[in-house]
């Protein structure tokens, strides 16, 4: 038992649930997997994959609107009751410049003066 490294996980904080979603859909993506490749262990192992990556994709990203997790995340990161105060506003800098900036611009012709000889 020495030659086992210290894990340093912090089992209190792993969310179970959102593991055993996951550990089923790993489960069900392989079962059809082998089922669709007739017992051939590489293609049963890319079809798994594909359809966990699929399963895994929907679950996380779809909104489905289910009130399982959808990601580890989300959870940890739950918002705060107070709103955070809005950034302090600064000076006004100098204007932007434009993307495409005339360089020069033709001038007006000068008008007459009274003094023509």
């Amino acid at each position: 038992m020495s030659n086992i490294p210290d894990l340093h996980i912090d089992w209190a904080n792993v969310s179970w649930l959102y593991v055993a979603v996951l550990a089923l859909f790993v489960f069900v993506s392989t079962l059809i997997g082998t089922l669709l490749s007739f017992r051939r262990l590489f293609l049963g192992s890319v079809l798994s994959a594909v359809l966990f990556a699929a399963a895994f994709v929907f679950w996380t990203y779809y909104p489905h609107g289910l009130p399982f997790p959808t990601s580890v995340a989300a959870q940890r990161g739950a918002p705060s009751a107070t709103p955070a105060a809005p950034p302090a506003q600064t000076a006004p800098s100098a204007p932007a410049r434009p993307d495409n900036p005339v360089t020069t611009v033709p001038q007006a012709p000068a008008a007459p003066s009274g003094d023509a000889r």
